[in-house]
């Protein structure tokens, strides 16, 4: 059966989340980033993401010591809308979809990606591995920039959260790996400010630090589109 797809009402949390991104942005005085911070880089405006990102304490990457997959319990229901993560994802970022009859939408069976990594579509269909759902701020990653320091409750939010999560290219996903910008950016140029952009705002929300070759890479990408404002959902 086809399934058409309903606006769901967002969830407290994250219209919480969306009025603290929308505070961060407007904000008069950029946040204090700890001792040894770069200093907010001339070009940033208030209401950015280039702004957004003089929030982010800059350090080097903690070891990746104890980090394990399965300390990230992801693919399950946080919000309780009946659907896991990874459903949710593909309901939210594939067209033309087709559900398992006696799952209320919830089990997608095929339907088509529009790839922002490649900028080319993509057939879905369960089973195959053309499409892969990709954590943005990907998992090893995270552990190593401050995740390794958190409960099993705020790794479960983390690896489930819809901001971090996208249907993508698996082939690209799988090419990507636990890069982050500073060694891996999607080929789609056209992409590129909006995927650093969402990694930025994880970041912020998670408490996340940034290194500083990965920051000097995310302000080029940003110098592009100095206006890009940082997404919210």
């Amino acid at each position: 059966m086809t399934i058409a797809l309903k606006t769901e009402p967002k969830s407290k949390s994250r219209i919480t989340y969306s009025l603290l991104i929308a505070a961060l942005l407007l904000s008069s005085a950029p946040l204090e980033v700890a001792a040894g911070k770069s200093p907010t880089h001339a070009s940033s405006k208030k209401g950015t993401t280039l702004a957004l990102l003089e929030t982010l304490i800059v350090k080097g990457k903690a070891p990746k010591t104890g980090y394990s997959r399965s300390s990230f319990s992801h693919w399950r229901d946080p919000d309780r809308n009946g659907c896991d993560a990874r459903n949710d994802i593909l309901r939210r970022d594939l067209v033309n979809l087709v559900a398992k009859e006696g799952t209320d939408g919830c089990k997608i069976v095929s339907g088509e990606l529009n790839d922002p990594y490649s900028g080319t579509t993509i057939q879905f269909v369960l089973g195959s591995s053309d499409v892969d759902i990709d954590h943005v701020v990907a998992l090893s990653h995270a552990w190593q920039v401050g995740a390794f320091q958190w409960s099993d409750t705020k790794r479960l939010e983390f690896a489930n959260d819809p901001m971090n999560l996208l249907a993508v290219s698996a082939r690209l996903n799988r090419q990507k790996g636990d890069a982050d910008a500073a060694t891996w950016l999607p080929p789609a140029k056209s992409y590129r400010c909006a995927y650093v952009s969402r990694q930025v705002v994880v970041k912020v929300k998670y408490g996340l630090w940034v290194t500083a070759p990965e920051k000097a890479q995310i302000q080029k990408v940003l110098q592009s589109c100095p206006g890009f404002t940082a997404p919210t959902s």
